[in-house]
């Protein structure tokens, strides 16, 4: 059986972090089964790619997800994973101009497209 793949869509950061906290503890609960999974990060979301910004998230109002650094570094450092930036969001969030946390690429629009071809996505 061929293996499934997915695609986390990240579309927030500062203004809802339980719910990208969520989405990143599934993900790191789905590749203690080794699935395979990266994350596109798009709108505000592309602000979890800047080195130190998810630190600054401390008003998470539900405790039963780990602190998104922790899954951050978890799913970048210990899994491998990928996170895609959206170039569109690049500038307008000055994220050319800031450390990146490890894993974390610039693509355009269209390698969204693609990699929908053959991923299930979720969006949060």
């Amino acid at each position: 059986m061929e293996k499934k793949k997915f695609l986390f869509i990240i579309t927030k950061s500062h203004e809802n972090p339980d719910v990208v906290a969520g989405a990143m503890q599934l993900a790191v609960n789905m590749k203690a089964f080794d699935i395979e999974l990266d994350f596109f990060l798009m709108d505000s979301g592309a602000l979890l790619a800047k080195k130190g910004f998810a630190e600054t998230l401390v008003w998470q109002k539900k405790n039963e997800f780990s602190p998104l650094h922790s899954l951050i570094k978890t799913l970048a450092e210990d899994f491998g994973v990928r996170f895609y930036i959206c170039a569109s969001c690049v500038k307008h969030y000055e994220l050319d101009k800031a450390e990146l946390i490890p894993n974390a690429t610039t693509k355009p629009g269209s390698f969204l497209a693609e990699m929908l071809l053959d991923r299930q996505s979720l969006t949060f």
